[in-house]
C-alpha cells in the first residue's frame, strides 16, 4: 500500500499537489498538532508564510475518540448533529467549556503574544496530516474566514474518499490519497508517532 514514511515525507509530497495556488497572496495554516510538521514542509516548498490555526475536537463523553464537533479559535465551533442525541446539554456544556479553555491554552504557547498573521483577501491553505471526520477541518476553515480569507483550500495527505470541499465549507480540496478503504489517517504513515507541543513549538520558531 502507497503512503508516507512520516508527515515530513506527507509535507513533501503534498506540496507538489498545491503548484497551483503558489502565489505571493498565500498563507499556509498548520493545525497543531500534527498538521503543523506537515504544513511546514508545504510552506518551505511554496515559499509561502506559515501560522496556526487552534483547534480542539469535541469528544463523545463516554468515547472521546468519537467526534460530536469541534471548537477553534474565537469562538468558532461546529456541532456533529447525527451524535448530538446521545449527549445531555450538560455534558455538552461541559465538554465546549473545557476544549475551549484547552483552545485558549495552546494558541498562548504557540503564538507566544504574538498576533495571528492577517488573512485580510488572502488565500489561506489549510493543512493536517490526514482528514477523519473532517470536524476539525471545517472550524478551521470557519476561522480563516473570520479572519478574512477571501479563499480557503484545505489540503491533507490523506482523506476518505466521501470527503469533499463543499461539506467542509472549504472552496477546493487537495489530498494526495483518497484510498476505498479508509480506517484511520495514521494507517497510511509507516511513523504517524504524535507530534508534541514541544516540537510544534521548535518548529514554528524555526521557520
Amino acid at each position: 500500500m502507497s503512503g508516507f514514511v512520516d508527515r515530513r515525507d506527507a509535507g513533501r509530497q503534498l506540496a507538489r499537489r498545491l503548484e497551483h495556488v503558489r502565489g505571493p497572496g498565500v498563507v499556509v495554516l498548520g493545525l497543531p498538532r500534527g498538521g503543523v510538521p506537515v504544513a511546514v514542509e508545504v510552506a518551505r516548498a511554496l515559499e509561502a508564510p506559515l501560522d496556526v490555526v487552534v483547534v480542539r475536537k469535541l469528544g463523545f463523553p463516554a468515547q472521546p475518540e468519537v467526534a460530536i464537533g469541534a471548537v477553534g479559535e474565537g469562538s468558532v465551533g461546529v456541532l456533529e448533529h447525527a451524535t448530538l442525541a446521545y449527549v445531555s446539554d450538560r455534558e455538552l456544556d461541559e465538554v465546549q467549556q473545557s476544549e475551549r479553555a484547552a483552545v485558549d491554552a495552546l494558541v498562548a504557547r504557540l503564538r507566544h503574544g504574538r498576533a495571528p498573521l492577517d488573512l485580510t483577501g488572502k488565500v489561506a491553505l489549510v493543512v493536517d496530516d490526514g482528514l477523519a471526520t473532517g470536524a476539525t477541518a471545517r472550524v478551521a476553515v470557519e476561522v480563516a474566514r473570520a479572519r478574512g480569507a477571501a479563499r480557503v483550500v484545505v489540503a491533507v495527505p490523506v482523506a476518505p474518499p466521501e470527503a469533499t470541499a463543499a461539506g467542509l465549507a472549504a472552496d477546493e480540496l487537495v489530498q494526495v490519497l483518497s484510498p476505498r478503504t479508509f480506517r484511520a489517517v495514521g494507517q497510511f504513515y509507516a511513523d504517524f508517532t504524535p507530534t508534541s507541543t514541544d516540537e510544534v513549538v521548535e518548529l514554528l520558531d524555526a521557520f
